[in-house]
């Protein structure tokens, strides 16, 4: 191969989706779909809730409040793509669209790992010193909590995908993917990526490593103060105040670490081949994991719960 066509810059990228299964493209694309009005009902609604209602103007509602409007960003950034791609065989995209939505993505889950560990620090604080609530998560503290949470998150992407991009692709444009992720983006170049590992590695250590080991300690000793409340009252409303959170992180969490711990699938030549699982465990986190988020928080909490029926009546009531 002469060295122009190696060094050729890629115009923009074909997404091959499940165009090998064409007859889970129309099934998927109507679930995907419903799924996807489900999350921006679901988080909207609690958004719409967190805002209207005095008494949840509180550190961990507004915590709650940016969780939602994080997962309707972060699926809006990419379940168009997926569902474009499902009635378009092969799919193509332009480089800087790839971009965008790799950027999007990345910010998006990097920013929720940081904030569920802030909101692991509000339940600890609330549960482990009560009294001192108040002073500690004032609105000097938990707004620069939340916002720091986006900037890292932000900051983290802007990194990693400016390193991808940087990228030659030498012409090979093809992503095995539903849609452009980095990782997938990353098989397709033609040039040693250690530096990506390394940074990519890195990357995992603060975002994934860090708020998981400060997540653990938070409610070891959440659930060592609730072991000691005397009244079985006492401890079912202690953990009732922290458990849609760690329901929410263990999903969370859970559905990340398997899917970058599962091996990816080989071809018999050695090369990267995704298989359908490869694909479907990101949509999966993608797409179940904001979905079911509200539906965790409103289901186990009665102050969501008495606050959208609020809303509703006055919806009723103003017609």
């Amino acid at each position: 191969m002469e060295k122009a066509n190696w060094s050729s810059p890629v115009a923009g990228f074909i997404l091959l989706g499940l165009s090998d299964h064409p007859r889970l493209e129309k099934m998927f694309f109507v679930l995907i779909l419903l799924m996807y009005l489900v999350i921006l009902l679901g988080n909207g609604v609690l958004i719409l809730v967190t805002i209207l209602d005095s008494r949840l103007h509180t550190p961990m509602y507004f915590f709650l409040g940016n969780l939602s409007f994080l997962d309707i960003c972060y699926t809006t950034s990419s379940v168009p793509l997926v569902l474009d791609g499902f009635l378009t065989p092969r799919k193509t995209i332009s480089f800087s669209a790839c971009a965008v939505q790799m950027f999007l993505s990345f910010t998006m889950g990097a920013t929720e790992c940081v904030l569920l560990g802030m909101m692991a620090f509000d339940r600890y604080v609330a549960i482990c010193n009560p009294l001192r609530y108040p002073v500690v998560m004032s609105k000097a503290a938990y707004v620069p909590m939340a916002v720091s949470s986006w900037a890292i998150g932000g900051t983290a992407s802007v990194v990693h995908t400016s390193l991808t991009i940087q990228l030659p692709f030498c012409g090979n444009n093809v992503i095995n993917h539903l849609a452009c992720e980095i990782l997938a983006v990353l098989r397709l170049a033609c040039v040693d990526i250690s530096i990506n590992v390394i940074s990519m590695r890195v990357a995992n250590v603060i975002l994934l490593g860090v708020p998981v080991l400060f997540i653990s300690i938070s409610y070891v000793f959440i659930i060592a103060t609730i072991l000691r409340i005397p009244s079985a009252e006492g401890r079912r409303k202690a953990f009732s105040t922290c458990s849609a959170h760690f329901t929410v992180v263990v999903i969370f969490y859970g559905t990340l670490f398997f899917m970058y711990r599962k091996p990816k699938s080989k071809d018999t030549l050695g090369d990267n081949k995704e298989d359908l699982s490869d694909k479907l465990i990101p949509l999966f986190y993608g797409v179940v994991t904001p979905m079911l988020n509200p539906i965790i928080y409103s289901l186990r909490n009665k102050d969501v719960k008495s606050a959208v029926r609020n809303l509703m009546s006055q919806k009723c009531f103003t017609r």
